[in-house]
Formats: C-alpha cells, structure tokens, sequence
C-alpha cells in the first residue's frame, strides 16, 4: 500500500476544521413594551430589553435604538446606547417614557431614555450606528443587528407579533435564545418581565425543554365555610403563562387571583375557590397550566366538602359592642391578614363577610405561645369567645389547622372622621386602608409605645382655646375630635420599641406631619399611659405609612419685628440640684421636692438644650417659669452658661424681690440685657395667699427713656391632687383648681395697678404659664380687666402645649391697652410641644437616644416672643 503525504498545507486545513466554532456575539432585542403607566398597566415605564444570545462579548458602542409606528416611515425616534459590553447570556435594559398610571417601577435600569413606545403596534430596530434609517420597511440593510415590527406593524422579521397592551409584551421565546427569523414565531405575548445587567444570565443551547412541574394539594373544608387553596407550577426553562379549569367543577367552585409567572423558572399560581353553597362531597377538580413553549400539563385537586358547624366571624362580633356569643367555645374559619408577635396573636378575616356593615368581619385571636401562621393563609381554629376590654377576641385557641392559601381580603375603605363616635367599631379587627392623609396630633408616646395620635382634617384644637367652656361650640369641638382621631400603633404591647417606628427627616416626626398610605387593622386600646384611662380605636399597620414633613423646624423663631424682643420660657424644672440620693431641695430640705435632672449627665444634657433655645430666642427681657427656688444658684448658673456662649455681660439676672418668690419647690425669674433695658427700681412680687407661686415684677427703661413693665405669672396647674368644692372638675374642659385659678386671675389685676404705681407707667405685659386655654375663666377675667391678649391677636392657632393630641396655649402673653398698641407681633417657638418626648434631656426610656443638644424638646411648652416699638413718653 503506497502512503499518502500529508502536505504541510492540507494539515493545517484539516486541523482548522476539526477546531471548536468560533466565539461569537449576537445582540438581539428580547423584550418590548409599550404600556408603561397606561390605563390597566401595572409598571410605570415603557421599556425595551436587549440580549447576548452570542458566546463573546458585545460592545453596543456607536449603536442606537431606532423607532417608528406600525406604518411609519420616519426614524428620528431614537437612542443612543453607551459604550458598554454585555457578556454572554447577560440582559441590558433600556427604560423609556413614563405614563400617568402604573405601581410598580422597573428594576434598575441600565440605560434611561424619554422615547413613548405603542402600547400596540410599533417597529424597533437595533442599528449598528446611529444614522436614522428611512423608509417602511429597513430590515433587511446592513446596518440593522435585529428587527421587532409587533402587533399591526407593516415590517418585521417574517410576520410581526401579536398585538400587545397595557398589560403585555413582546418576549423572544427561551429567555431571549430563540431566533428563527419570524418575530411572529420567535415572540410570544405575555406578562411583561424586564430583566437588567444584574438579572441571572442564560446561556442558550440546545438543551431540550424541561416539563411542567405543578402543585396541586388537596383541599378539605367544612359545610357552609367556604375555602381555598393556592396551587402553583412552574418550569425551568419555560414561562407557565396560563391556568384554566379543565373539568370536574361545579356552580360554586371557581379559580381566582391567577398570576403567570414572571420569567423562566418563575411560580405561576392562582386559587381555587368553593363558595360556602356547595355542598358536602367529593370533588376531582382538574387544572390544565401551559407555557409560553406551548407545553401543557394537568392535575387534579381532590376537593373534599364535609359537615361541620363552623361559626363566621361576622356571627361571632355581632352588632353590639360585645360579642352575642361571649364565654361560649365556637370553630371559625378565616384569612390571617396580620400577625404580631409583639401583641401574642394575629388577626384572622372572613374571606367575604357577610355583608351587614354593623358587623365586623374581622377578629383577633390571642396566641401567647405563639402560632405559626402568616398572612394570606386561611386557617380554620376552635376557641373561646372573650371580650378584653373592650376588644372582641378568641383565647384559649385548639385545632389551629392551615387550610392552605387564602383570599386575603381587600382593605376596606374608612373614612374619617366617623359620621359618630365609635363607628368604628363595626371593623373592629378589619384590615382597613384610610381614604384620607392624617395629621400627627401627638407623638408624646413614641417612644415609650409606639403610638401616635392622628387626626383627620387637620390637627386638633383644644375646645377652650377657642370657645367658652361649656358653650355649644365648645361641646360640639370636643364631639368632632372624638370623631377625627385614630391611634397609630406599633403592633406591639412591648414598650420602648427598638428600632423606634415612624421617625422621619432629623430622625423626628412632629405633630402637623402628615402620613399617608395608611393600611392596617382596627384595634381599641388605651390612648394614654394609664391602663384605666380613656381608651380610643387604633391603627396597627400592615405596611409602613408614609411621612409627609408639613411642619419644619426652625432654627430661629419667626420674625416679630419691633426694637425690644421680650420672651417668656417655661424651662421645665431647670434644677441645679440633681435628684440623687441625698440631695436636698425647698421647701421640704429633702430630695422629693427635686424635681430636675435624675444625674449629672442629664443636667448637661437639659443646660445645654435651654441654653441652645434661650441663645436662638435672643430676647432683650425673659420671664422664666419653672426654675428651681434656691438661693439664686439655678438662675445665675442659667445667665453664666447664657454670657459664657454670648459674651460676658449679656445677660443679668433680676434681683428677687423684697416679698419673696414664695414657698413652692419652683419659681418664676426674669433675667435681661443691660446693653438693651435698665432696670427701674426693685422687682415687686405679691404674696396674696391665693398664690401658690407669686407673679415677679419688674419695670424697665431704654435708652431713649420709654418705660415697661413685665409681670412673670405661673398660674396654679390643672391636676386634681388635693382639689375639692370650687376647684374640682367642672366637667367644663377647665380641669381641676379653675375657681383657684380666676382668684389667682382676679388678685394679678389688683397687683397689675401695684406696678403702674410703682413705674409710673401704664404699660405692663402680662408674661408666663397660667395653666389655662385662650378662651377658659382665668384669661376671660384678665381680659374684662383691660389686658389685651396677643397670641389670640396674632396667630389664628395659638398654641404652646399638646395635651391628649389637642393644641392650645397655656402659656400667655397679655398687654395693657397702652402697651398694646405698641406690640409689632407675639409668636409661640414651636421647638416643643411639636416635637417627641423621646429626644429630650432623659436618660432612660429611651429604645435610641436620640438627644442632641438644640433647642428642640427643651421643654414641654413652648417660649413666647414679643416685638416691642416703644413710643417715646
């Protein structure tokens, strides 16, 4: 046999053609969609999906996205894509236009652009550069990597694809790997599934399609109960787009909430419901699923309905406020809709209710030991009807049973405020969304519960700021407010709640914020600290609210005008002596009446908070409530920490007057700018016994000579300890001591005619807590005696304090009709009673310490300013 010679050249030939296949790159358009924020979408964008189906990497440097209607001729739409390389298998995602409706944003794009996709019809082309092409139908020039023409587009790839919508879109089959030359072929129409260069990449091959692979458990329910079960597929390398009753159901037996799957390998899934009107039996219900491979697959869900006296929620909360059925063990059925840990149980919900909206369909059901249950699961238990307080609920729970999936019910709408008070009541246990934005009111139990006080309509007055106690106006406030507040809680009986819930901008939420979104479920608790005390209906949520800031801080307080600035400052118990063992304080010489910072650390902490607020007041004159009554100690430390960040001198401190400041544990002070104002004679103060803590006087003169006198009142509080006869609760809205109070009123005026004597001057301003609304008897008494009140003459909502989530002001600033006419503005600096007690001073209970040292919950009331322009006399 004669051998042949292999030729140097024919080697070489032979080698290279047993080599691998050469790497290549093959970018395709794998998904369009044009229905972004349309009517019906739930995505917000229109967007454009690109993919390597190659096996090298692909720049896409100097090429464009072209665009243009189904009958277009014009190519100007366009964009142009960056200098980036898409690996093999790996997605690029190009978002466009947004529309006006849609929920559901794109995951992050790759690439963000203004083109308007159809919703429809339309033609794109992926070209190698960015030259506009021309004419119908481009397709088939050199320059074009692919072509998509879909719905009615008069140019594609073979034949376009089917229509799209607002709901739909274009998706090249097999992940993007499909690519016969026919878009028709190569796309199907399904749930669109944007996928970015983080997506997982798929590598295409030849593998062969994987099977369907369902889940269809067996579903057993009771007689007259009704139920569901969730049952699912999905496929790995496929998209299960559609589920269908095949055979074996009957009128009552329905499939619902279908929900194809998202991508390749993703769980499409649906419910299949039995109405209560079925009857007991057994049904072979069977479900056929299919994919976007055109690949099917079957099972059968052997429903099984047998005889039980199961009791509906709705029969078990009745009409009534109690529940008909109380002490009595019952079985029910039911969606979880929420569970909380931190309240020992969850809340349970009829699938449907029972229609009669005087019944709530909704129930808690009390699990100390904790179940493990979540929400959209319908569970069917047995246990004992208990009224806790005032909140229907089941204890003592046996026979939990998860049914399966459930229907979880759509949040019923509540509107506020109630048409009456206690409307709530009939969602008791409902899950619920709000219709309305609600205002914070209150955030005083932040951090201790993790409750706020909302209120519909704006934030809440209280009724004797504005209306005579007693008056029908007052009264029919007082009913309003009933009806516009709701509690938002934590969903957790747990106090000092860490992480801390609903803290906004500067880590605060103050009251005037809105929030919206509100969606949770009705409970009734109390509304204070006291277990005992008013109770009122609350809001655990379900998803987090959201925080509108209406109400900023300030750094300074607004402008007044005016060439003198007077202040007063309730500084709440501003003690040197810190409350320790051992500690000594007037008038008992004992630590009880300490009332001030509990360590050292906390009275830094209060100082340089008062300071902060006192330096930002910058006022020429300042009555000061609530310092301690020492020996002068307090209120000197107070006007050094003042000239140490001012400048020595700043401030002096008004020597006490010859008649004492009395014998209570606090006192009133002023302290003052000698640059600015002198002192004019001796301070007075008077020691009628109807004062518990006697009102300081002192007047002033400025350098041009135009004489004023300040009075520094603290009026006794509204606490009931100790009152009796006259001074106890009128029911009026006025608390406790008001009969105490109009004396106190009374005997200033008669002090008021002291200190004109003594300056020989007609103006005097009234400063200080007086521990009474705008329109209550102490400030009605003042008023008939001639003094002028200037915050109800300059703000239409007075307000320096919040008690129970109402607004009003205690602290006032009142003039005589000659000084008067000389005020240019009085303003309340909201740094307090806005903000949370949760950022002040206090070292304990607190979940986060979120104290700073600004002027921000320095006190619990806020200061007062003035503007003076002093006429010359």
């Amino acid at each position: 046999m004669q051998m042949l010679e292999v030729r140097p050249m024919a080697a070489a030939l032979a080698l290279a053609c047993l080599a691998l296949p050469a790497a290549r790159a093959d970018v395709v358009i794998s998904q369009v969609y044009g229905g972004g924020g349309n009517a019906g979408a739930t995505l917000t964008h229109d967007f454009v999906e690109l993919f390597n189906s190659g096996t090298a990497p692909a720049s896409l440097r100097g090429w464009s996205l072209q665009y243009a209607s189904s009958t277009g001729t014009q190519w100007g739409n366009s964009v142009a894509l960056p200098d980036v390389s898409l690996q093999p298998g790996q997605y690029f995602l190009v978002q466009l236009a947004q529309g006006s409706g849609g929920t559901q944003a794109l995951p992050a794009p790759d690439l963000e652009a203004g083109l308007a996709l159809s919703a429809s019809a339309g033609k794109l082309a992926l070209v190698r550069n960015t030259t506009a092409l021309s004419g119908a139908c481009p397709n088939g020039g050199a320059s074009v990597a692919d072509f998509v023409g879909f719905g009615s587009a008069d140019c594609a790839e073979g034949r376009a694809t089917a229509a799209l919508s607002s709901t739909t879109a274009a998706l090249r089959g097999a992940d993007g790997c499909t690519d016969a030359g026919d878009n028709s072929a190569d796309f199907s129409v399904a749930v669109p599934t944007p996928r970015n260069t983080r997506a997982p990449v798929k590598t295409c091959g030849s593998a062969v399609n994987q099977p369907i692979a369902v889940n269809c458990p067996a579903l057993s329910v009771r007689t007259g109960a009704g139920g569901s079960v969730s049952v699912s597929a999905s496929d790995p390398d496929s998209i299960v787009n559609a589920i269908r009753l095949e055979s074996g159901a009957r009128a009552g037996i329905a499939l619902v909430d279908v929900s194809p799957a998202t991508g390749d390998g993703g769980t499409a899934g649906a419910v299949l419901e039995v109405a209560r009107s079925v009857p007991a039996g057994a049904y072979a219900v069977q479900l056929r699923f299919g994919n976007n491979e055109a690949q099917t697959a079957s099972c059968t869900v052997n429903v099984q309905i047998g005889r039980s006296a199961v009791t509906p929620i709705p029969q078990i909360q009745g009409t009534g406020d109690a529940s008909p059925l109380l002490g009595q063990r019952v079985t029910t059925a039911g969606v979880v809709t929420a569970v909380f840990p931190g309240l020992k149980g969850f809340y349970l919900q009829d699938e449907r209710g029972d229609g009669d909206g005087r019944s709530s369909d909704g129930v808690f059901v009390y699990v100390p030991a904790g179940a493990s249950v979540s929400p959209g699961q319908r569970v069917q238990l047995s246990a004992e009807v208990d009224e806790f307080h005032t909140v229907t609920q089941l204890k003592n729970v046996t026979d939990l049973t998860v049914l399966g999936r459930g229907r979880t019910p759509v949040p019923t709408p509540v509107q506020l405020p109630e048409k009456v008070d206690g409307e709530l009541e009939q969602h008791e246990g409902m899950l619920v969304s709000l219709a309305v934005p609600m205002t914070v009111s209150q955030n005083y139990f932040l951090g201790r519960y993790g409750q706020l006080t909302l209120s519909a309509q704006g934030r809440l007055e209280k009724a004797t700021n504005r209306f005579r106690p007693g008056s029908a106006a007052a009264r029919r406030v007082d009913e309003a407010n009933a009806r516009r507040r709701l509690l938002l809680d934590d969903g957790s009986a747990a106090q000092n709640p860490t992480p801390m819930p609903y803290l906004g901008r500067d880590q605060t939420v103050r009251a005037g914020d809105r929030l919206h979104r509100l969606t949770g479920v009705i409970d009734h608790g109390p509304a204070t600290a006291d277990a005992a005390g008013p109770r009122d209906y609350k809001l655990h949520p379900t998803q987090p609210p959201v925080i509108e800031r209406v109400n900023d801080r300030t750094a300074a307080p607004p402008a007044v005008g005016g060439k003198l600035r007077v202040a007063s400052f309730n500084v709440l118990n501003y003690f040197v002596t810190v409350d320790q063992p051992g500690a000594a304080c007037l008038p008992s010489g004992t630590r009880s009446d300490c009332r001030g910072a509990d360590s050292a650390l906390e009275f830094t902490r209060q100082r340089d908070k008062i300071l902060a607020a006192l330096t930002a007041l910058d006022a020429d004159v300042v009555g000061l409530i609530e310092m301690q009554r020492d020996q002068g100690a307090a209120l000197q430390d107070l006007v050094d920490g003042l000239n140490a960040r001012l400048g020595a001198g700043t401030y002096a401190v008004v020597p006490d007057p010859a008649e004492g400041v009395g014998t209570d544990a606090i006192r009133v002070a002023m302290i003052y700018k000698p640059v600015k104002v002198s002192r004019v004679g001796a301070a007075l103060s008077d020691p009628h016994p109807v004062h518990n803590r006697p009102p300081l006087a002192q007047a002033f003169v400025t350098p041009q000579g135009q004489t004023f006198s300040v009075v520094v009142n603290h009026f006794k509080s509204k606490g009931c300890g100790g009152a009796s006869g006259p001074d106890a609760d009128a029911g009026d809205g006025q608390g406790c001591f008001n009969a105490r109070r109009v004396g106190q009123a009374q005997q200033l005026l008669r002090f008021i005619d002291s200190v004109k004597a003594q300056a020989r001057d007609e103006d005097v301003l009234v400063l200080g807590d007086l521990n009474a609304y705008g329109r209550e008897d102490p400030i009605e008494t003042l008023r008939q005696g001639g003094l002028v009140d200037q915050i109800a003459r300059f703000n239409s909502l007075g307000y320096s304090y919040v008690f129970d989530g109402e607004a009003g002001y205690l602290d006032h600033a009142l003039a005589t009709a000659s000084l008067s006419a000389q005020v240019s503005r009085a303003v309340e600096w909201h740094i307090n009673a806005d903000e949370p007690v949760v950022i002040d001073y206090n070292t304990e209970f607190k979940p986060q310490d979120l104290y700073a040292p600004t002027p921000y919950r320095s006190s619990d009331h806020d200061p007062v300013l003035l503007g003076l322009e002093l006429g010359g006399r």
